[in-house]
C-alpha cells in the first residue's frame, strides 16, 4: 500500500486546494460568463468584478478597481518596477534587501543593467529589516524602495508601516512583494503605508497557478507596459488611463480568477489570525525538534510565517529532498530557492525548505522530524 504523500511545499504553490476552489474553477465552463464588452451575454455571473471586491475587501481596500490582475506575483512586480520606471523618466537610485526574491531582483538588475537606476542592496545581519538601515542610505535620487514583506528563505516578515512611513515621506515609491504573506499573515494594504502590495494567487490564497495581481494607490505613478483590447473604448489607439483597464489589457483567466474568488472566501471563513496561528504551533514544533537533531542547521529559529530552511553537515540539500521523497513521500524544496543573495548571507550553497499551510497536520510534522533524524543518523 502507498504512503501517504506529506506536502510541505507550500511556499512554491499551495497543496491540497480547497474543494470549493477547484469546483469554482470548473463552474467556469459549465455555461457562458460575463465579459466587459465583449459578449451580448447577460445575467451572467460576473467572476472579474466579484473577484475585485473579494480580494479588496480582504486587504481593506476602500476602491475595488486599484485592484489589478495579472498572471502571478513576478509578472506583477515586472509591471509595477518596468512600468514605474518607465513614467519616472530618468535614472533614479532605487534600494532592496539580500532577502529578496528574484522576482525582485532581475527587473531591478536589468534596469541597472541598463542605466536606468542605480542599485542599493541592504546586506542584512537579522532576518528583520530596520527602517533606519534604508534611511541611511536613501539619497535625493532615491525614487524607488521594494521589500518582500515575507521571505521565501528565513520566513520572517518586515514590519511595513514604519518602513513605509520613512520611505513615503520622502517622496519615495514603496512597493513591497506579498507572495509569501498574503493569506497566512494579517495584512491590509489598504490601510497600510505603501504605494503598491503584490499578491500571488497559488500560495496562501489556495487559488490555481497563473493568477496574481497587485494594490495600488496612485496609479499615476506607474506606466502601463503592455497595451491591447480592453472591451471598451475600442475606437482609441491608445492603452486608457483608468483602472483597472489602464493595467490589464487582453482576455483575462476566467477559471483563475473564480478559484481566487472562492481561494480567498476559504481563507476569510478560516480567519488569518487562526490560520496563523496554527502554523505557529506546527512551526514551533518543527523548529524545537528539529534543532536538536545532531547535524541538523536551522537558518532562522523564530520564523514569523511557516518557512524553514535547514541543511544537514556532510549532505547536499538535493540529496536530503531526493531521500525524503523517494523513501518517505515527503515533499519538500531544495536549491536556492530564487533568492540567491540570501543563501551568500548566510553562507549556504543551498537548503532544504518546509513550508506549510493550513493544511498540514502536527502528525505530518512529526513523521517529517522522525524522518529527517533518520537521513541525519546515516552521517
Amino acid at each position: 500500500m502507498t504512503e501517504p504523500l506529506i506536502y510541505l511545499n507550500n511556499a512554491a504553490t499551495t497543496w491540497p486546494k480547497p474543494p470549493e476552489v477547484l469546483k469554482a474553477a470548473a463552474d467556469v465552463f459549465s455555461s457562458p460568463f460575463y465579459e466587459h464588452g465583449r459578449t451580448t451575454v447577460k445575467d451572467a455571473p460576473d467572476y472579474i468584478g466579484t473577484t475585485r471586491q473579494t480580494v479588496a475587501d480582504f486587504f481593506g481596500v476602500s476602491s475595488p478597481e486599484h485592484i489589478i490582475f495579472t498572471s502571478s506575483a513576478t509578472d506583477s512586480l515586472n509591471l509595477l518596477i518596468h512600468g514605474f520606471a518607465k513614467r519616472y523618466g530618468k535614472p533614479f537610485h532605487a534600494i532592496t534587501t539580500d532577502l529578496e526574491h528574484n522576482s525582485v531582483l532581475r527587473p531591478l538588475r536589468t534596469l541597472e543593467r541598463e542605466g536606468k537606476c542605480s542599485l542599493s542592496i541592504i546586506r542584512t545581519t537579522d532576518p528583520h529589516v530596520k527602517p533606519e538601515e534604508i534611511g541611511e542610505i536613501m539619497t535625493d535620487d532615491t525614487a524607488l524602495v521594494v521589500i518582500g514583506h515575507g521571505s521565501n528563505v528565513l520566513g520572517s516578515v518586515q514590519d511595513i508601516e514604519p518602513i513605509g512611513n520613512l520611505v513615503r515621506s520622502s517622496g519615495v515609491f514603496f512597493l513591497v512583494d506579498g507572495a509569501q504573506t498574503a493569506g497566512q499573515y494579517p495584512a491590509k494594504p489598504g490601510k497600510l503605508p505603501v504605494d503598491a502590495f503584490v499578491f500571488t494567487g497559488h500560495k496562501s490564497l489556495f487559488g490555481l497557478p497563473g493568477t496574481g495581481g497587485f494594490y495600488i494607490r496612485s496609479p499615476e505613478q506607474v506606466d502601463p507596459i503592455r497595451q491591447g483590447g480592453t472591451g471598451v473604448d475600442s475606437a482609441s489607439q491608445y492603452q486608457p488611463e483608468e483602472l483597472p483597464l489602464k493595467f490589464e489589457p487582453g482576455t483575462p483567466n476566467y477559471p483563475g480568477i473564480a478559484a481566487l474568488d472562492a481561494g480567498t472566501g476559504f481563507v476569510e471563513r478560516r480567519g488569518v489570525d487562526t490560520i496563523l496561528s496554527h502554523s505557529r504551533t506546527m512551526t514551533s514544533y518543527l523548529v524545537k525538534a528539529l534543532g536538536e537533531i545532531d547535524g541538523v542547521r536551522l537558518y532562522n529559529s523564530s520564523p514569523d510565517i511557516p518557512v524553514l530552511t535547514f541543511t544537514v553537515k556532510g549532505m547536499e540539500s538535493e540529496d536530503i529532498g531526493f531521500i525524503l521523497w523517494k523513501a518517505y513521500r515527503i515533499v519538500v524544496r531544495t536549491g536556492l530557492h530564487c533568492s540567491p543573495l540570501i543563501h551568500e548571507r548566510i553562507n549556504a550553497s543551498g537548503g532544504v525548505r518546509i513550508s506549510l499551510s493550513c493544511m498540514n497536520t502536527i502528525e505530518e510534522c512529526e513523521a517529517t522530524v522522525a524522518a529527517v533524524e533518520e537521513i541525519a543518523a546515516t552521517i
